[in-house]
């Protein structure tokens, strides 16, 4: 027990450059707080008490704002940063190295018994507010952006953002150490946006050069189907025609 407790004090002098001193973390982190008391109504819980184990989690949720369900399996390094709205299901699986951010749902979908919530890897970084749900196995060393709504499996050292979550990097390079950089993710709406401003450019530049070779104007305003430069019958028997491309 001590040695967890002294592991999920290191842990935070490991992730947050806030942290100036032991007993700022003691007595002013509540995600080591929300720790703290899901290890004891765990351990009440495995030894099947259910209704003390539910008393004491509501308890921290009240105090912390952190709401673990006693069930819930927790590895050791699990980091929740500032805390305040994250949610943990009582079938959830929590991996080593852990982080956390606020708002962070590791919930289930429908009310079906059994097996429900996410299983969560090794050294995953889940963003602030981001929603993780259903019963499905999120990999080692995946990061999910600030904001995602993650409903299918995860592969290991990948990066999920969006809603619904997409995979948008997939190095496959193993890491020993939670990549805490979550700032830096891709986004994949700014990038389709590029690719559509690439698109109207080159558009534009083509019309520009077709443009260039043909006088539009002077094409439109002449009815004679020789002085336009087009050669069908219809055209040459006169009249005005609707300038197409293939006049051109």
């Amino acid at each position: 027990m001590f040695g967890q407790i002294k592991r999920d004090i290191q842990v935070i002098f490991e992730r947050d450059p806030a942290a100036k001193s032991i007993w700022e973390v003691i007595f002013c982190y509540p995600g080591f707080h929300a720790v703290l008391f899901h290890r004891m109504a765990h351990w009440l819980y495995i030894h099947k008490l259910v209704l003390l184990p539910r008393m004491i989690s509501q308890l921290s949720r009240f105090l912390t704002g952190i709401e673990i369900h006693p069930g819930a399996k927790i590895g050791q390094g699990l980091f929740i940063d500032h805390g305040t709205g994250v949610v943990i299901g009582e079938t959830t699986e929590i991996g080593n190295n852990v982080t956390l951010y606020q708002g962070v749902t590791l919930g289930g979908t429908g009310k079906e018994k059994g097996k429900r919530h996410p299983t969560i890897g090794d050294n995953v970084v889940i963003g602030a507010g981001a929603r993780v749900l259903g019963s499905f196995k999120v990999g080692d060393n995946v990061k999910i952006g600030a904001g995602s709504v993650v409903n299918k499996p995860v592969p290991s050292d990948t990066t999920v953002v969006g809603v619904p979550g997409r995979i948008v990097l997939h190095r496959g390079i193993p890491i020993k150490d939670p990549d805490l950089r979550h700032d830096e993710l891709p986004d994949p709406v700014n990038e389709m946006l590029k690719c559509l401003m690439q698109r109207v450019e080159y558009l534009e530049q083509r019309l520009n050069e077709e443009e260039s070779r043909y006088d539009v104007f002077e094409i439109i305003q002449h009815n004679d189907p020789a002085k336009r430069g087009v050669s069908t019958k219809r055209e040459r028997e006169g009249g005005n025609v609707c300038l197409r491309p293939d006049n051109l």
